[in-house]
């Protein structure tokens, strides 16, 4: 997120001053690191939890259709990126990976088809297919049928347009472009304090985690961009608009394989539904994962709990966030998502062989001694002021514009550039008009719903595949 802004303020006002401060001493080593999270380009291709049914047996897709057109605006700027010379190679981030959705059973088979009929005619889900023939699903994705013996019905679809993302690599990339253009980096910066001086600029204070010195800072405009730890900063902030909101931090843990001979029979990214109370990052799949020049396949998440708000964090970060305005909304959270509860004690206390098994529903061949588990990113769910649990992400921006943040997770990365437009038009209301024609140059789907007019959403969409070395959904 703090790369694709500051590549947009470089673009937009190449005379700005952009300075990152990183609390590790490497980029991307938090839930951008591609070991640390699924690396799906989330277009609502495949994720089941973006499209509910009704109760009248009809599928939602509005929720799809926005992540879908966010994902777009995203593919635009790095499109864009591309073309300018600022990302050299697109193939060094982005893979072309179909995107599966996999169920069995009676009744969520006819969920696939009820979700596939509502989503087949859109223009952002061209060429999307659907089977319910273990045949067809075979070609699609070997792996889900090799020694599958349960009579039960199974039924799948299938997008070419889906994508497989390095978003490490991707970090790595933007902050390349940004250095090259005179911004300033500094690792192991860890931000203690930050607050407004008298005469209205931003003071940035903290440590150097090596040397022990402090630093300090004096900025006109802030984006906090922590990950799960932006909740204490925005805290320290003392902006009205933190009031009320806390954090709930989900862990987890993913099962990988690098055996040729099961890599070489999946390429696709698969997901299931969700199990009742779990989070939506806990969806399970089975996904192909591309890191540099190795070749992955890697099946989760398992979910689980820990206080810490990062990977790299304190087990006190959770307490530390508590604060008289949130402890009410946190308590009405807990009692209201005890299913949530009860599903992370589930999987907390789950044995090995358990978990096992539920990789065993999507590859029944599958054996233990192929797979290496792998503890995932931390995730901190965003607990609004009313008390709502909210799966998803929320910017925090003061009334002036001044200092931003973000809070939350999934879809996350997937709908970076979108989000860092909003905040930049929220924060530089003054000058969003002088920018528009540079937005509209490079992401032009900003702002516009493409699927409003399906000529112009093929042709945007036939470009940026062209660029990324994609697939042409539209053909």
């Amino acid at each position: 997120m703090s790369a694709t802004l500051g590549v947009l303020i470089q673009e937009l006002e190449p005379s700005w001053t952009v300075r990152i401060l990183e609390r590790l001493d490497e980029l991307a080593a938090e839930s951008s690191n591609p070991w640390n999270n699924a690396g799906t380009g989330h277009s609502a291709l495949c994720e089941l939890n973006y499209t509910p049914q009704r109760k009248d047996g009809s599928v939602d897709i509005a929720k799809a259709v926005t992540v879908n057109e966010q994902f777009q605006v995203s593919r635009q700027l790095w499109s864009f990126l591309v073309e300018n010379g600022s990302i050299p190679d697109p193939q060094s981030f982005i893979h072309p990976t179909p995107h599966m959705s996999y169920v069995w059973g009676a009744d969520n088979v006819a969920y696939l088809k009820a979700r596939y009929e509502a989503l087949k005619d859109h223009p952002l889900f061209a060429g999307m297919k659907f089977s319910d023939d273990p045949a067809v699903i075979g070609l699609w994705a070997p792996l889900l049928v090799d020694g599958r013996t349960s009579s039960e019905p199974i039924a799948a679809t299938y997008s070419e347009a889906g994508t497989d993302v390095d978003f490490g690599a991707l970090t790595t990339l933007l902050v390349d472009a940004m250095r090259k253009k005179g911004a300033v980096i500094e690792y192991g910066k860890q931000v203690s304090e930050v607050h407004r001086t008298n005469d209205g600029v931003w003071h940035v204070m903290g440590t150097d985690r090596a040397t022990k010195q402090s630093f300090d800072y004096h900025a006109d405009f802030v984006f906090v961009g922590a990950g799960g730890f932006a909740l204490n900063l925005l805290q320290k902030a003392r902006i009205p608009e933190i009031k009320g909101f806390g954090g709930f931090p989900v862990s987890g843990e993913f099962l990988r394989t690098q055996n040729p001979d099961i890599v070489r029979k999946h390429h696709a990214k698969v997901y299931g539904k969700a199990a009742v109370g779990a989070p939506p990052m806990s969806v399970p799949h089975l996904d192909t994962r591309v890191v540099g020049d190795t070749t992955s396949v890697m099946f989760g998440p398992y979910a689980g709990w820990s206080p810490r708000f990062l990977k790299a964090g304190s087990l006190f970060d959770l307490f530390r966030s508590i604060r008289a305005s949130n402890i009410v909304p946190m308590l009405k959270t807990g009692l209201a998502n005890l299913d949530l509860t009860k599903y992370l004690v589930g999987q907390v206390i789950a044995r090995p062989s358990t978990k096992f098994k539920d990789l065993l529903d999507f590859y029944p061949n599958a054996q233990p001694a192929d797979w290496e588990k792998l503890v995932a990113g931390q995730r901190v769910q965003v607990i609004r002021p009313d008390g709502t649990l909210q799966f998803g992400t929320e910017v925090i921006t003061h009334k002036d514009g001044t200092i931003a943040g973000l809070l939350g997770a999934s879809p996350g990365a997937s709908t970076a550039a979108p989000i860092m437009l909003q905040i930049l038009e929220k924060c530089f209301p003054d000058r969003w008009a002088d920018w528009r024609s540079k937005v509209d140059e490079m992401a032009p789907g900003h702002g516009r719903r493409l699927s409003d007019d399906p000529e112009e959403a093929a042709a945007i969409m036939a470009r940026t595949a062209k660029t990324l070395g994609l697939p042409n959904p539209t053909n």
